[in-house]
């Protein structure tokens, strides 16, 4: 059951933001292409009317967050400042972390029932007697402006999303309880990629920057003589030495050049 509310939460937050953002790109080429003074389609776009684009998106983002914010309830992606409760005995610790999290179930417990308490009186409690058959003089609720919706299903989303958030704290306070750990998001993992295991092989942590290939020149100082003192020649080529002078043909960090270089210098 809790699988399939997880599950759920993650699906609603995803396809929120898809949609969102598909929604947000159509309207702006939209109203870029409506500009543009192009024969047949200019005329075809004007008829089409995205002014109900931003609402809604406005709309889908607010269930995100609050769905959103649930769902960092229960991966521990919420921020914290725990610079003072970590230097506490564990016992100290274990209590404030116990008291955090039940005061975060008690507030969004709250803001759930007055979210509840406006979601009926702004037109829900219309609704759902209409829906049943049931007899009522009450009048029906504001809607929005552009879709024309009834209000108190756009706000539907503090008692919902509150609600879920307030049983995510409960649930991570019983799951610290039991265990001693809380819920930690690694910022660092990639869904997919095993952890732990170091795909390079071992000699071989550099070898992205030896350039070992064809697609680097090879005119640079000393690049020549530096690949061939470290792969060796090409497979068919045979070793040719530099005729160059100096440091290029002696090799880099050459303990005998620099002694000669020294001795030359103190030469009158």
């Amino acid at each position: 059951m809790l699988r399939m509310l997880d599950h759920l939460e993650e699906w609603i937050i995803t396809f929120l933001i898809g949609a969102a953002t598909l929604i947000i790109f159509a309207a702006v080429v939209h109203r870029y292409l409506t500009g543009l003074p192009i024969p047949g389609v200019q005329d075809a776009l004007l008829k089409l009317n995205f002014s109900w684009a931003q609402e809604l998106c406005i709309i889908m983002f607010v269930w995100m967050a609050k769905f959103g914010a649930a769902y960092g309830v229960r991966t521990g992606i919420h921020v914290g400042v725990d610079v003072v409760i970590n230097r506490l005995r564990a016992r100290h610790r274990a209590r404030f972390i116990v008291f955090g999290l039940l005061a975060g179930a008690l507030f969004t417990g709250i803001v759930a029932t007055l979210g509840a308490t406006f979601v009926w009186e702004n037109g829900a409690h219309q609704a759902i007697f209409k829906l049943f058959g049931l007899a009522t003089d009450l009048p029906e609720g504001p809607t929005t402006p552009d879709l024309e919706w009834p209000t108190w299903i756009v706000y539907s989303a503090i008692p919902l999303g509150s609600s879920l958030m307030c049983f995510r704290f409960l649930q991570v306070t019983w799951s610290f309880i039991r265990t001693g750990e809380l819920p930690h998001h690694d910022h660092g993992h990639v869904d997919g990629l095993e952890e732990g295991v170091d795909p390079r092989t071992p000699g071989e942590e550099d070898k992205i920057y030896r350039m070992a290939d064809d697609l680097h020149p090879l005119d640079i100082p000393g690049g020549r003589e530096r690949r061939l003192r470290e792969m060796g020649p090409p497979p068919g080529i045979p070793e040719r030495r530099s005729t160059m002078p100096g440091a290029l043909n002696s090799g880099f960090g050459d303990k005998d050049n620099g002694k000669n270089n020294a001795n030359k210098d103190k030469r009158p």
